[in-house]
């Protein structure tokens, strides 16, 4: 019999260990673990659940790999077309992990009201693109429907541009396109505003409108089949670098891929940031709740001495009666990650579902509502190694304590 953990039992369910001086002390450390477990729990939803929304919201845009020309074009504007007649559309069976492949073209432009006038990105779309990732943006009114056999002028603004434009739901405007000859007379499209959008990505949301991709092909004097590049959706995003060199292997010589991450590497250094957070809090919380821990040991200790001298008259040697104190700890620790769970994953789950939580500046973080996003394994690695950290870290002071406690003088010879 383990009578190390026997006796930490016994002390454990004593009336006098619930009614003693070190009571308060130990329900302090009991809430500081509870509280520490909350807050790094939230700490790890509120930043991967913010690294989530940014990755979907940025792909939306652009897909996770895009599939182009072999040129230096920098710009986002569509210079030279793609046959969309390739061995990877409509459907990308070559790679495992692809969920969608769709073709997009995109022109710029300035949209011009009666008040003002705006720079935009008009990206074509067609009968192939995929409107399930802008559902959650649409605000008003419906997709365009670009699956006619006609082009027709409807388009998706957001409500961003449509603010600064001063348009609304159902209005039309004209917007000019520039022709590769400056000094020719530009374009001129009417489009009527059949949607409106609103995304939260101020960098998209003041530039980006979607338009059936036939304009954009007749603007550049393209064939029905040319279009300016292929968006590529995969169904894990932190498998992206790997896809994106197994889709380049998988097209023609011919083509370039780059991934919405080597695209946009700002966006993806800054959110990446977000990990280096998430560990310093965990490390803090874990070093202040290791600490209210040795404190609770310490008084557990003194507040048990006469029995330590009886077990040590017994013949118990130190590391024993440290394994006694180890599991009355591991014990207490326990009753604080139980409710610690209890509060931190209720706390998730209301914001995930209700968002009562907003940022104070939603244009510096991309979204209004605070995103929650954690994963089983992570609490699970998360319990696991707060109790393992924090008894670890009571083995040293438990060792001092009961060497220099005044244990020694009680020993009954």
């Amino acid at each position: 019999m383990n009578y190390e953990f026997f006796i930490a039992k016994r002390i454990i369910k004593a009336k006098q260990y619930k009614s003693s001086v070190s009571a308060t002390i130990i329900k302090i450390a009991i809430a500081a673990i509870a509280i520490g477990i909350v807050m790094m729990m939230v700490a790890i939803a509120t930043g991967m659940g913010l690294q989530k929304t940014i990755q979907e919201k940025v792909a939306t845009f652009n897909g996770h790999i895009q599939i182009s020309h072999f040129d230096n074009n920098n710009s986002e504007v569509s210079l030279m077309p793609l046959e969309i007649e390739q061995d990877f559309y409509p459907s990308f069976t070559q790679v495992p992990g692809v969920t969608h492949i769709q073709a997009v073209a995109i022109k710029a432009g300035i949209i011009r009201t009666e008040k003002t006038f705006e720079g935009v990105l008009a990206k074509g779309v067609g009968a192939d693109y995929n409107w399930e990732a802008f559902e959650d943006f649409l605000t008003e009114g419906r997709f365009p429907n670009v699956s006619e056999k006609r082009e027709n002028r409807e388009i998706l603004m957001s409500a961003y541009m449509a603010r600064r434009l001063e348009l609304k739901l159902g209005d039309t405007f004209k917007t000019l396109f520039l022709k590769e000859d400056t000094s020719e007379i530009p374009n001129e499209r009417t489009f009527e505003i059949v949607g409106i959008y609103d995304s939260g990505f101020q960098k998209f949301d003041a530039n980006v409108m979607l338009v059936d991709i036939r304009h954009i092909q007749r603007m550049n004097k393209w064939k029905n089949g040319e279009v300016g590049n292929f968006e590529v959706f995969i169904d894990d995003f932190g498998a992206i670098e790997t896809k994106t060199k197994e889709v380049y292997k998988a097209i023609s010589s011919t083509l370039d891929t780059q991934s919405v991450i080597g695209k946009f590497p700002f966006i993806f250094e800054w959110i990446s940031l977000f990990d280096v957070n998430i560990f310093l809090i965990i490390g803090i919380i874990i070093i202040v709740g290791g600490i209210n821990m040795i404190t609770a040991l310490l008084v557990l200790i003194l507040d048990r001495t006469p029995m330590i001298g009886i077990l040590k008259s017994l013949g118990s040697n130190d590391w024993s009666i440290r394994k006694i104190f180890l599991y009355n700890a591991a014990y207490l620790i326990g009753i604080g990650l139980l409710w610690g769970n209890i509060l931190g994953i209720g706390l998730i789950w209301l914001q995930h579902t209700f968002g009562f939580l907003t940022f104070p500046n939603p244009e510096q973080y991309h979204t209004t509502i605070i995103p929650t996003h954690i994963e089983v394994w992570h609490i699970l690695a998360l319990n696991i190694g707060t109790l393992v950290l924090c008894v670890l870290m009571l083995l040293l002071p438990s060792y001092i304590i009961t060497k220099i406690s005044p244990v020694k003088a009680i020993k009954f010879q």
